[in-house]
């Protein structure tokens, strides 16, 4: 049982932001939830050029992220794990993306949780190995829009922040149950 469980009953309204990070794109999303229901409020990319120097490129998502906080002022926030099977560099990039990131979520008082995009896949879609299209069109559903959140980026952040809700919502019910 959590702190944020006990903080946080079941029918309040929370509003989280999911986090997909990149160093060329980082794409961010920002929901309402309240009980079974998730609704769009904001989301959007920063996105970085390959010219610019890599500290420059992780400053912009730093202030990026600040940014988005500031505007939105989420209760939590969401970051998707790297995943296995990207060359070492790319996963030292994108690693050091997902530190400023969680530096800038510590630096406005947030805990960033962490999910790897197989937990991510089974809260959206409910099957873990769902293809990048089949959670975009669940996102779409699930938050009752008219077409897919665009960039690409943007929608998959959504999808972190909708399975941060289901990861409260699960965690509610096992403190209930306890």
């Amino acid at each position: 049982m959590s702190a944020y469980s006990i903080l946080h009953p079941p029918s309040a309204t929370h509003r989280l932001l999911g986090i997909d990070p990149g160093t060329a794109v980082t794409g961010w999303g920002v929901i309402d939830h309240v009980r079974d229901k998730s609704q769009l409020v904001g989301h959007g990319t920063i996105v970085t050029s390959a010219r610019e120097p890599g500290h420059e490129r992780l400053s912009q998502i730093y202030h990026g992220i600040i940014e988005v906080i500031d505007e939105y002022q989420p209760e939590a926030a969401a970051v998707e794990e790297l995943f296995g099977g990207v060359n070492i560099r790319t996963a030292l990039a994108v690693g050091q993306a997902r530190g400023v990131i969680v530096l800038a979520c510590s630096e406005r008082g947030l805990e960033p949780f962490d999910y790897t995009p197989l937990r991510i896949k089974q809260a959206v879609v409910g099957y873990g190995r769902a293809s990048k299209v089949q959670v975009q069109q669940m996102v779409k559903a699930l938050l009752g829009l008219p077409k897919v959140p665009a960039p690409d980026h943007a929608a998959d952040a959504l999808g972190v922040a909708i399975c941060h809700a289901h990861s409260m919502k699960t965690s509610n019910l096992m403190k209930a149950g306890t």
